[in-house]
């Protein structure tokens, strides 16, 4: 089947092509030696990137935007902080609150590591609308919702 320049079938085509690019793009990205012992998992880059990008937070403020439990913030976050990855700090406001931050010895290795991939984004949108922009995230989150449920069994 032979499908016109920009027809729906044409950029799938596009998109199938360009995934698997971007993503051993991103896996090539050199890890900072400072870091590669610290088994990082695609979960600790989500919740690394946000400290770096929106600064110190609390756990349940961390799951908010992450979109998982408290518990399994909990979990990442005490693992991380054992490595000393991250640190707590009391809360002024709330003792009972724990503020979470990248530790001062890793934020250099994790700002190395990450700020190429949110500078290539800022990149790429910087062209678009805020409108356009949304779009782009919602069909990517549209993609994501339709990878996952087509994959259950």
């Amino acid at each position: 089947m032979v499908s016109t320049p920009g027809s729906p079938d044409d950029t799938v085509r596009e998109l199938l092509l360009l995934m698997p690019r971007l993503v051993g793009r991103i896996k090539r990205l050199p890890l900072p030696a400072q870091l590669r012992s610290f088994d990082l998992a695609p979960r600790h880059l989500s919740l690394l990137s946000l400290l770096l990008l929106d600064g110190p937070m609390t756990v349940s403020e961390l799951a908010g935007k992450l979109a998982v439990a408290p518990t399994t913030v909990s979990l990442i976050v005490g693992d991380l902080d054992r490595k000393g990855v991250l640190v707590r700090r009391e809360d002024e406001a709330d003792r009972r609150r724990r503020i979470i931050d990248i530790s001062p010895k890793s934020r250099p290795a994790i700002s190395q590591w990450l700020s190429p991939g949110a500078r290539a984004w800022r990149h790429a949108l910087k062209p678009l609308t805020p409108r356009q922009r949304r779009t782009f995230v919602d069909t990517l989150l549209a993609y994501e919702a339709a990878v996952t449920r087509d994959a259950r069994p």
